[in-house]
């Protein structure tokens, strides 16, 4: 049980040159990339929504919102891309990858404090940094980066006149 408690769990996914995770609690799944309608009026980094299962799905573009260059090409061959289905609190959000990566656990005494920049994210959006093999894994703050507030006002693009 003590194990339990040093150990955290991230979905690990490529955005650009660098691996980002999410607590595994709140991915909900993995999906390929599906036609998106655009939202009117909505935040620039809102990339439109999808149909899920019956279920309407807001698709956030983390390059757009952390200034971050798209992988177009993945170890030579070109790739679509996918997303993944967070839930937050409640309510699905979905944001595009460039490539899934793995399921990791990390022991919570390796996760450092993030510095001040990285690839253009603010620090407030970063739970911490691990140092995997020749790299970083940058964990992201999800509710940090989508408050309930902002959620909702996108969702709310999708019924306004």
């Amino acid at each position: 049980m003590a194990a339990e408690n040093t150990q955290i769990q991230q979905v690990t996914f490529q955005l650009g040159e660098e691996i980002y995770g999410v607590d595994i609690m709140d991915v909900k799944e993995i999906v390929k990339v599906s036609a998106l309608r655009p939202i009117p009026n909505a935040p620039y980094y809102v990339e439109g929504i999808f149909n899920l299962r019956s279920e309407i799905i807001p698709v956030i573009n983390l390059h757009r919102r952390f200034g971050i260059k798209k992988l177009v090409e993945v170890d030579g061959e070109d790739y679509e891309g996918g997303f993944v289905i967070l839930d937050i609190d409640g309510m699905k959000i979905g944001i595009i990858i460039d490539r899934i990566a793995r399921v990791v656990s990390i022991q919570r005494e390796e996760i450092k404090a993030p510095p001040q920049m990285i690839s253009g994210i603010g620090t407030e959006y970063i739970q911490g940094v691990v140092r995997q093999d020749n790299s970083y894994l940058i964990m992201l703050d999800i509710r940090k980066i989508f408050n309930a507030k902002e959620l909702q006002k996108i969702m709310q693009g999708d019924t306004a006149d």
